[in-house]
């Protein structure tokens, strides 16, 4: 599927829904729990059934990213599933430290 930022992406099997903060270029699988995620607004929810090992969940607030930072998903409803691109699991975007006052 081809991200465009400012999409919203619901989970077929659990209550996860993200927006699109930063997209990479190019067609990509985004899943959560296993299963392809999909675009509320255009269609209906693929069927499938949640991925046990793929379980760890998701934060309401949270943003979720890949180890090159290609991809940005701002969790806006937590959900028990985990977030993948391509295969790979996203992890929570650590803040950026605030500079020191001196």
């Amino acid at each position: 599927m081809k991200l465009t930022v400012g999409r919203t992406l619901s989970s077929a099997v659990d209550a996860t829904t993200v927006i699109v903060v930063r997209a990479p270029d190019g067609d990509v699988s985004v899943t959560c729990g296993g299963v392809e995620m999909y675009d509320p607004k255009a269609g209906e929810a693929p069927q499938g059934t949640a991925d046990p090992a793929q379980s760890t969940g998701t934060q309401l607030g949270k943003r979720y990213t890949d180890d090159a930072d290609t991809i940005e998903l701002l969790c806006t409803k937590a959900g028990s599933g985990t977030l993948a691109l391509d295969g790979a699991e996203l992890t929570v975007k650590a803040a950026k430290p605030l500079p020191s006052s001196d």
